[in-house]
């Protein structure tokens, strides 16, 4: 219990953290979102008045002229309850219900695609990792190259060949947005031929480093004692691959598994900007050009939770599995 009560402690020090960093770092940076909606009235022939200062600015979640630790302490206060202000680039949109509307999309994307490339990658590695020297190993440079291609530069070959070329799937969007939202299986489909090509991005991109990582985690297995021993016993190649190699090297690639879905929320900036994804990091690149301050607070926000939460799990499953770790701790 003391193990799990540390680990659990540690976590909430290292949320009020990051917190408090995810105040600072927006107030950091030049300008005011305030100042910034005021520019987008005066541009629409609004009149601007000291009262309408500090409406805009007890709107954005308080006065930006109180001192920061009234601001700091305003903020908490607001995360408590829920309340995480009103986006700029959106207004007069809530931070919650721009999140809402994209992080489905973004998790069901982002979130799909990793599963996909960390099973396929897993399992190439452990059937590459079993037979280390052999023509198989040629599949590792492959993979690897691809993974050191820019996010970017890898979706416009797709998006050249697929959508351009062969007129596969479409380019751009979510969704056909002559169809409404909904569980129809016409816009359930929609969805998942609009999405095909940002997920296939992903996978092609990160399947390499799974697939890697796993090939050398069996490759180390295989000179352990108790590999020796199954073989010694007279047990099949085969189950000494699944039960004893595999079942070992998958470990570190478990871990790392439940950290990649921890960065699921953040989404794929780059591939949703390429493809016009109406997911998180298209919400966040917005944010950050127009200094929205409350949107990028809620977005890190969630991306922390996550983040947190899954290293939280791997910590206190390693702790249940491994009786060791918790003598370690």
């Amino acid at each position: 219990m003391r193990y799990f009560a540390r680990k659990i402690g540690f976590y909430v020090i290292a949320l009020w953290a990051a917190l408090t960093i995810n105040f600072l770092i927006p107030r950091l940076l030049p300008g005011n979102p305030v100042d910034i909606l005021l520019a987008k009235l005066q541009q629409r022939g609004g009149i601007v008045t000291p009262a309408t200062r500090k409406a805009y600015e007890l709107l954005l979640g308080g006065d930006t002229s109180d001192p920061l630790i009234v601001q700091y302490w305003n903020y908490l206060v607001h995360v408590a309850q829920g309340d995480l202000g009103v986006s700029v680039s959106y207004f007069p949109a809530k931070v919650s219900d721009v999140i809402a509307s994209s992080l489905p999309w973004t998790i069901t994307l982002v979130g799909i695609a990793t599963v996909i490339a960390a099973v396929i990658g897993v399992a190439l590695g452990a059937f590459v990792g079993w037979k280390p020297g052999t023509w198989l190993d040629s599949f590792v440079p492959a993979t690897t190259l691809l993974a050191a291609v820019p996010y970017f530069w890898l979706a416009l070959i797709l998006v050249y060949l697929f959508a351009t070329t062969w007129h596969l799937f479409p380019s751009q969007g979510g969704y056909d947005v002559t169809l409404d939202p909904g569980w129809s299986p016409e816009f359930i489909g929609s969805a998942i031929r609009y999405g095909t090509l940002p997920a296939l991005t992903i996978v092609i991109a990160s399947i390499g480093g799974w697939l890697l990582g796993m090939r050398n985690m069996m490759v180390s297995t295989l000179s352990e004692d108790y590999i020796l021993t199954a073989r010694a016993k007279g047990l099949t190649e085969g189950r000494i691959m699944r039960n004893y190699a595999a079942r070992n090297a998958v470990l570190p690639s478990v871990a790392g598994f439940a950290i990649s879905l921890g960065f699921v929320v953040a989404g794929s900036i780059v591939t949703e900007q390429v493809f016009s994804y109406p997911g998180i990091g298209s919400k966040l690149l917005s944010a950050v050009t127009n200094n929205d301050y409350a949107l990028m607070q809620g977005i890190f926000l969630f991306i922390t939770l996550a983040v947190l939460g899954a290293n939280l799990i791997v910590d206190l499953l390693y702790g249940l599995i491994d009786p060791r770790t918790r003598a370690r701790g």
